[in-house]
């Protein structure tokens, strides 16, 4: 079975850095010790509002960092143009509300269809990898193949929210969501909720192939560590597979 890649989203060390104003801490220096603790690839979500990743923090992430950078972005003109800028190695659509705390479900690929085949259409042609954050559903993966999407990001809040036979159905629906997915040549991947508790039977899923996971992760590093809490993420995918 194939290795499963680490993304680290480090959207919360600017949330921290921006309660308080100034530098400090730098999401920056995170995504360096997330790389030296093993991560593939850091992602960060620049949204509207810019509650907690700014445009400068987007242009310090791609002229300082190695490894691959997963813009999280709306489909919006506005991010439209930023992401065409900077070049990101890939950009994820996500849905987006100014008044959520965080993005509470997937994006509706099949009811914006014809909204979002611009969006793609020129992310791809920039060479821009796209990625749509959706639902694990076969008509959300159908509408991402009618897109052209080269992979899909199967949201996993509502299996980790789940408990006892819920979960047990909300991870059937992943699978099975991913393996439409790979059947159709569309890369999965997942994230969204995922700790060390319940991170195992996603990282078992044969054919993801990048779990992407920051709140928890820079949650834990308060007592940690960034190195030692993505370390253990690490170790807990590795084992999975």
């Amino acid at each position: 079975m194939t290795r499963l890649r680490l993304g680290v989203n480090i959207d919360h060390v600017a949330t921290i850095r921006n309660a308080r104003g100034g530098a400090h801490p730098d999401p920056v220096r995170a995504a360096h010790a997330a790389a030296r603790a093993g991560a593939d690839g850091i992602t960060a979500h620049l949204r509207e509002d810019r509650r907690h990743i700014t445009d400068a923090d987007i242009a310090r992430l791609m002229g300082e960092i190695d490894l691959p950078l997963n813009l999280e972005m709306a489909a919006t003109e506005e991010m439209l143009t930023i992401a065409l800028r900077h070049r990101p190695h890939a950009a994820c659509i996500v849905p987006e509300k100014r008044e959520e705390r965080t993005t509470e479900g997937g994006l509706d690929a099949a009811g914006q269809f014809e909204a979002l085949k611009r969006f793609v259409g020129e992310l791809g042609g920039a060479g821009i990898r796209v990625s749509l954050f959706i639902e694990p559903s076969d008509r959300q993966v159908d509408a991402a193949l009618r897109l052209q999407a080269p992979v899909v990001e199967f949201h996993t809040g509502s299996y980790a929210d789940a408990d006892g036979e819920d979960r047990t159905n909300e991870l059937k629906r992943v699978t099975d969501a991913a393996a439409l997915a790979a059947k159709n040549g569309i890369e999965p991947h997942a994230g969204h909720g995922l700790t060390y508790d319940n991170v195992v039977p996603v990282a078992a899923i044969p054919q993801l192939a990048e779990l992407n996971i920051g709140h928890f992760l820079i949650g834990e590093a308060i007592f940690t560590g960034i190195d030692a809490s993505v370390i253990r993420m690490r170790e807990l995918m590795d084992a999975a597979r």
